[in-house]
């Protein structure tokens, strides 16, 4: 994950304010320790910082991106899977680095706006167009990566990965909701999103495992992509160890292999004799994952409180609660030289896996219950996942909420999904 921070329509001129953009900027550093960017056009009134953890082309990657011309510049967070099948089916056009992330630039030269249906990925970014000084902003379908809007007193438009960010110069600010694209021509948000089951209807197409099993390999597969040591969270639960059963399978094929070797290293975190630590090892033994545990104590995890606060941005119970264990685990990750992780969230909302699925009084509810949840992800797991790794400078994809996994498995009869 990388850290973005956007000032747009800001005419104050002074050095002041880039020194301040510079300041705020600094508060995402956690996000992307790899290496610092700024670029400001003080006559278009823009200023777009970026904080850069570096997981795809290191060495010449940094941000902000551009165009040929340069009239074009974006800041991005998060990673464009399906960026050299983009590139394959567009003009010839000059690259300037072998980031995931320069193709929107040059897709939004061809498309414009409608570059963001066309990215197959997690993302957030703020897109410039410095011939006519419009821009747009955009956050992936389901929210994976965290976006936040605010407004400056002076009339200036504002977005940040983290709202820490944005609160001391912002008169307000909002979460900018996940699926939505802001554009300064229309003058607001609007949904790109709209899949067959965002409005709720029922749906009833019948289960085929095959094809269901398929989408999901071609998922984890293609969030094998990286130039940097990876692993997998394996806390020995379905979803996991599902997640990491694929990518072991599938590795020796991946470019990733051919850097980092043929066998997945896997990671868990409890408190000593936890039921997590025994699952995740037998699954990791059965799998042939290089396995580390890491424990911690209860008295670390209540130290550890007020900075997972202060990084997850919330004050839900269950959220930090959870993320306790997750922001200590991923610094020890971190310390092991690792980047990047795939870890399992969305399976729960997308099959119904909470306990409490079980008394859904009809296939009717269980859907209506299932999109609710889903719709409100960006709240709770995404935020918990994203931001208690990025605390540390490392990355966590989750290949049960690719969106075309998603659509598929909430195209499915949810009478089959029930526990009968």
């Amino acid at each position: 994950m990388c850290g973005i921070l956007a000032i747009l329509g800001c005419y104050d001129k002074t050095v002041t304010k880039r020194s301040r953009c510079l300041e705020l900027s600094r508060r995402l550093r956690h996000r992307g320790p790899d290496w610092s960017g700024l670029f400001v056009d003080e006559a278009a009134g823009v200023y777009l910082a970026h904080e850069r953890l570096a997981i795809i082309d290191p060495a010449s990657g940094d941000q902000p991106l551009f165009n040929e011309t340069k009239e074009i510049v974006v800041a991005v967070n998060g990673e464009i899977y399906n960026h050299e099948a983009l590139k394959a089916g567009m003009k010839a056009h000059q690259y300037n680095t072998q980031s995931d992330c320069e193709v929107i630039a040059h897709l939004y030269e061809e498309i414009g706006e409608e570059v963001v249906v066309k990215l197959d990925g997690m993302f957030s970014f703020v897109l410039v167009d410095l011939r006519d000084k419009s821009f747009i902003a955009a956050r992936d379908p389901l929210g994976i990566t965290p976006l936040y809007l605010g407004w400056g007193s002076d009339g200036s438009v504002w977005f940040a990965s983290e709202m820490k960010a944005l609160k001391d110069d912002c008169e307000r600010f909002v979460t900018f909701p996940p699926g939505h694209i802001y554009s300064s021509k229309e003058g607001g948000l609007r949904r790109y999103y709209n899949p067959p089951w965002f409005n709720e209807s029922i749906p009833a197409e019948p289960y085929d495992p095959l094809i269901l099993r398929h989408a999901f390999e071609k998922s984890v597969i293609k969030r094998l992509m990286t130039d940097v040591p990876f692993g997998v969270l394996l806390s020995g639960g379905l979803d996991s160890s599902l997640v990491a059963a694929v990518a072991q399978r599938h590795l020796a094929g991946s470019k990733a292999a051919k850097q980092w070797g043929n066998k997945l290293h896997s990671f868990c975190v409890g408190l000593e004799g936890s039921p997590d630590l025994k699952a995740a090892r037998e699954v990791a033994d059965y799998i042939g994952t290089v396995h580390k545990e890491f424990h911690f104590t209860v008295q670390e995890g209540l130290d550890a409180i007020s900075d997972v606060i202060y990084h997850i941005e919330t004050y839900d119970v269950t959220t930090i609660r959870a993320s306790t264990p997750m922001f200590l685990m991923s610094r020890k990750i971190k310390a092991l030289g690792v980047k990047m992780v795939l870890s399992g969230e969305g399976s729960d909302e997308i099959f119904g896996g909470y306990l409490y699925f079980h008394k859904a009084p009809s296939k009717e509810e269980f859907h209506k219950e299932t999109c609710r949840k889903l719709k409100a992800l960006h709240l709770y797991d995404n935020l918990r996942a994203n931001k208690s790794t990025s605390a540390w400078g490392l990355e966590a994809r989750v290949p049960f909420l690719d969106k075309d996994f998603v659509n598929l498995a909430m195209s499915i009869d949810p009478a089959v999904k029930m526990v009968r």
